[in-house]
């Protein structure tokens, strides 16, 4: 039992990193899928178009998909439109714009990956480029070879070219190259910015080590905590609710937060080292609540909304 406990807990110390590389082999799997079953190069003049569509818009869709599962991103513009000082608090201003860079470069791994695994594969950066009409770049690809390579170019990636099949292949192998050596670029690139942002957190963090470690233990627990509160208070609620209903009595009360306390432990958090509080629920219970005038005014048109509904 106590080795189970152990590769458990290793586990779930490890989870992130687990997480990037399920990510990575879905990532490559789907890249696979694609090349083989849907990517068809029509080796005609909308090679450039097929191939960077195959290339960039499922990229664009892991980052859409990454900026919608992404909690923080909803817990940042939830209900921004009714009271903007959620988004631009007064003293945190530039809050809005650190918060939204976190949310982008965490939804920016999924794209990343993608393009680093199909730039590797090849196929579709060798399909796009086979359908340059730019001479520059003609001029760099054919370099050497007979002028044949100008004009049937879009034909290469099926084997279709008037040339011999030594010279198509050099070709072939040519683009793909060029392609396996922007993925890496690209691969290089991303974790030397990583490591760089990264490093600048870390020197810019207001805690140390130790205090840091233990901030991360206590979101975690407080998030697993504050999902099992949810669930046994609307199971309460939801339970005496329905009692009432076919019994025909009136409801015990259950004590649940105010509006306005809902709206407070709902903002972002910002540490503060005069306070040290850990997350906005905690300064939200240590400190109480205090109303402002806006946070008073969008309590009233909310509840005034609800009750025209």
């Amino acid at each position: 039992m106590d080795a189970f406990r152990g590769i458990l807990k290793f586990f779930l110390n490890q989870k992130t990193a687990i997480g990037y590389s399920f990510m990575a082999l879905l990532t490559v799997g789907s890249e696979r899928l694609f090349s083989v079953v849907a990517f068809k190069c029509p080796c005609s003049s909308e090679n450039m178009v097929y191939g960077l569509v195959f290339l960039f818009a499922p990229a664009w869709v892991l980052l859409i998909l990454g900026l919608f599962l992404s909690n923080k991103s909803w817990r940042l513009f939830t209900g921004c439109c009714v009271n903007p000082r959620k988004i631009f608090p007064r003293g945190h201003s530039c809050r809005f714009f650190y918060v939204l860079g976190q949310i982008i470069l965490s939804s920016l791994v999924a794209p990343v990956m993608w393009l680093s695994v199909a730039l590797l594969n090849g196929t579709f950066y060798e399909c796009a480029m086979s359908g340059t009409k730019s001479s520059r770049l003609l001029g760099m690809i054919c370099k050497g070879k007979p002028k044949e390579c100008w004009e049937e170019l879009h034909k290469v990636p099926c084997g279709k070219t008037s040339t011999l099949s030594m010279d198509n292949e050099e070709l072939k192998l040519s683009l793909q190259a060029q392609s396996q050596i922007l993925g890496w670029c690209l691969i290089g690139s991303a974790s030397f910015f990583s490591l760089l942002t990264i490093c600048y957190a870390r020197c810019r963090s207001k805690v140390s080590y130790l205090q840091l470690s233990f901030w991360k233990t206590y979101a975690q627990k407080e998030k697993e905590q504050l999902e099992n509160t949810f669930l046994d208070y609307a199971n309460k609620l939801s339970e005496r609710n329905l009692k009432c209903f076919f019994e025909n009595k009136r409801p015990d009360v259950i004590p649940m937060p105010t509006f306005a306390a809902w709206e407070a432990a709902s903002e972002l958090h910002s540490f503060n080292q005069s306070q040290q509080h850990y997350s906005t629920l905690h300064r939200v219970v240590e400190d109480g609540l205090e109303l402002s005038p806006e946070e008073d005014e969008t309590t009233m048109v909310l509840v005034g909304s609800a009750h025209n509904m």
